[in-house]
């Protein structure tokens, strides 16, 4: 079987410009495909786990991947499934966001003796002749045609902005510049980036008189169609500050039922036979299946030393055991504490297990709050420092844990 005949059967692919071409140059290693990557924030997060697998798995065929930082691209903002404008960043900040993109990226993707390039978009876009697009670039797009896009549809309603309008411009000169540049014959990214892959595919016919390819892969979905890597405190970061590998494991151990055998076959790299041995599985036996997607991918990000320490501790938390070493921590002071005391929906909200007082209070109302193994229903509740000296477990719903000590 052939990478772009694994890459179907994982149930990646949603559309290519030309299926037989594709398969020809992904399986005989001769792609040279990006990936593009707005450093909107300081790390990446599990939205961008698709895209990083995407690339191992043809790196690991022959084929070259260039990682492309929209150092240039991250100045406007992509519109693409949005229903409002994003917020504007400064230079130091996206700078600052491109650099730890390098360092996480690194990890995961070989760039050594040139088998990977990383790339930012700046060094072309920040010093382009705003007359010179227009003339050069902006004379081979349809205005009727990018009306039509999916990704200005979603923007018409509310008012689309022609800084935003100008993006879809932009990301194909990103494909037109690294054609040149690298040889770069082949764009991969979400579903929702089909219309701008198209605009750098034509762009380079209408310029060159060469032609280059796209696929988009499937968005990782669960069973309800949501887009997966939130949680109710935030985003899954691949980043261990952000979210600590104990955390990263929880949440693929919790998957639905419904989406661990799609997420083993979209985001991991066992063989697809072991998977389909585990699809078999049912009730009850899926939390084996769910254990190992939750192992595979810590490992993947954090490594196999982290990717232990966070099952054993989840082992041990879904049984009798106590062992809390590697379980998340808040660590308070004696200045959260108001007459020695801290409310319970204080705790929750700055213990991230909520987000808000509203939905902490409806979380213990609902009986959905324990410490250490007591539930705890009534909003007025309060801990105590010194209760919390030696340490508490805060347990959310049935499968949640998390510390709280003073500092």
């Amino acid at each position: 079987m052939g990478v772009y005949e694994e890459l179907k059967e994982r149930g990646l692919i949603a559309q290519v410009t030309d299926e037989e071409e594709i398969r020809e140059l992904v399986n005989n290693g001769k792609a040279v495909f990006y990936i593009g990557f707005d450093p909107t924030a300081d790390s990446l997060h599990v939205g961008h786990f698709m895209a990083l697998c995407l690339m191992k798995r043809l790196q690991m065929a022959g084929n070259k991947p260039i990682a492309l930082i929209g150092g240039g691209t991250a100045m406007i903002g992509d519109p693409s499934g949005r229903t409002d404008m994003r917020q504007m960043m400064t230079k130091e900040t996206i700078q600052h966001n491109v650099d730890c993109f390098k360092k996480q990226m690194e990890k995961f993707i070989d760039f050594s003796d040139g088998k990977a390039l990383l790339v930012n978009n700046a060094e072309w876009l920040l010093d382009l002749n705003y007359v010179d697009v227009l003339r050069d670039v902006g004379a081979c797009f349809s205005v009727n045609r990018m009306l039509t896009a999916e990704c200005y549809k979603q923007r018409m309603e509310k008012g689309l902005s022609f800084l935003e309008f100008n993006y879809m411009i932009m990301q194909s000169y990103d494909f037109y510049a690294l054609y040149q540049k690298y040889g770069c014959n082949m764009q991969f990214g979400g579903d929702d980036q089909w219309s701008n892959m198209l605009g750098g595919t034509e762009l380079i016919r209408r310029k060159l008189g060469k032609d280059a390819y796209a696929m988009t892969i499937n968005l990782l979905l669960n069973s309800e169609g949501k887009k997966m890597g939130k949680t109710q405190s935030g985003a899954v970061w691949l980043d261990a500050e952000k979210t600590s590998p104990y955390d990263f494991y929880q949440y693929w151990r919790n998957v639905d039922d419904a989406d661990v055998i799609k997420c083993l076959k979209m985001l991991t790299f066992l063989p697809l036979d072991e998977i389909n041995e585990l699809a078999k599985l049912q009730g009850s036996e899926l939390n084996k299946a769910k254990e190992i997607l939750a192992f595979e991918l810590t490992k993947l990000i954090h490594g196999e030393e982290e990717a232990n320490k966070a099952q054993e501790s989840a082992r041990a938390l879904f049984g009798a055991g106590a062992n809390t070493e590697n379980m998340p921590t808040t660590e308070l002071t004696q200045d959260d504490f108001a007459q020695g005391e801290l409310g319970i929906l204080d705790l929750l909200v700055k213990c991230s297990l909520t987000s808000s007082k509203g939905e902490a209070r409806r979380l213990v109302q609902q009986g959905g709050i324990s410490i250490d193994d007591k539930r705890v229903t009534e909003i007025a509740h309060k801990v105590t420092a010194d209760e919390v000296k030696e340490g508490i477990i805060i347990k959310k719903g049935k499968k949640v844990f998390h510390k709280a000590i003073l500092k």
